[in-house]
Order: structure tokens, then C-alpha cells, then sequence
């Protein structure tokens, strides 16, 4: 008899510890994306461009409403193939979370676009969203280079827009 409850006393441990690790890992993201040198200056992956190694990204989460009260924040360097990867501690459903461009690694590659979207990428950092993986990918940022390179001409013109960046 004691040696039934001792099997199942352990038994019981066993689930509970196993349980725990399973509600705490619930509550672990990880961020990842790319970063890229927006060669033509329009904002948007093309042929012609390139990912960047040692850009700087930073994730800030925000409570919705209070722009001024970060609830959390983490820095990340792109590797070689322009991949950075943000693990975040728990669960920020209620609040708005942003990756954003802090430096470039590359001198000719490194002004922040200004407007647009290219600059920062809205992540959703929670469990309650039907995604059950703990990675999120963020969308692509782009650096802008200081010069467009010769390609871009042809580049624009395959998709479908004038030399200055319009749908013709």
C-alpha cells in the first residue's frame, strides 16, 4: 500500500514540474526578422538589394493609449544573412509591440526612411492568437542607401513604376 502511494505521490511530482516547464515556456517569444539595404530607395525588397550584417534593431512594447510607458523593451545585431532574433519574457496582448531600425552596419547603407512602414514592424506577442510556435516573424526593415544604384532604373521599370518610385 505505501509503496502504491509513493508511485503515485512521485507520479503526481513528475506531472506538476512537467506541467510548470510546459506554462512557463507559454510565456517565452522569440522575435526574429531580416534587415536589408534598400538599394533603389523605394522602400521595398527588390532583386537588387541586399541584407545587412551588424544592423541594430530594438523591440519596444508599449501599453495601448501611453505611447510613454514602455512595459518592455530588447535590442538585437543582424547576423551575416541579415536575421536578427529577440527573446521576449511574457505575454504583452494588451500592449503595442514594435521592432524598429537603430543603426545600420554598413556607411553607404544607413539613413532611416522617415515615412512609410519600412522603419518598424508591429509584432503580436502573445499566446491567445492561435499561433501555437513561440517564434513571430516581424516584416522585413530597410535601410535606405545614400545613392541609388545604376540597376534601379531597370529594376523599377520590371515592376511596373517610373523612375521616381510611381505605378505607371
Amino acid at each position: 500500500m505505501a509503496k502504491s502511494c509513493a508511485i503515485i505521490l512521485v507520479s503526481a511530482l513528475c506531472f506538476l514540474s512537467f506541467l510548470d516547464i510546459a506554462l512557463c515556456e507559454k510565456d517565452r517569444f522569440f522575435i526574429e526578422g531580416k534587415v536589408y539595404c534598400d538599394t533603389c530607395r523605394i522602400q521595398f525588397f527588390t532583386r537588387v538589394s541586399k541584407f545587412l550584417e551588424g544592423a541594430k534593431v530594438k523591440l519596444v512594447c508599449r501599453e495601448e493609449g501611453d505611447a510613454a510607458n514602455e512595459t518592455f523593451t530588447g535590442e538585437a545585431v543582424t547576423d551575416k544573412n541579415g536575421v536578427y532574433k529577440i527573446e521576449v519574457d511574457g505575454d504583452h496582448e494588451e500592449e503595442i509591440c514594435e521592432v524598429s531600425l537603430v543603426k545600420s552596419g554598413d556607411e553607404e547603407c544607413g539613413e532611416i526612411p522617415t515615412d512609410g512602414y519600412g522603419h518598424f514592424a508591429r509584432v503580436s506577442i502573445t499566446g491567445n492568437n492561435g499561433i501555437t510556435n513561440p517564434v513571430r516573424q516581424a516584416n522585413p526593415l530597410g535601410f535606405m542607401r545614400k545613392d541609388n544604384l545604376p540597376q534601379c532604373k531597370e529594376v523599377l521599370r520590371e515592376l511596373g513604376f517610373d523612375e521616381a518610385g510611381r505605378l505607371v
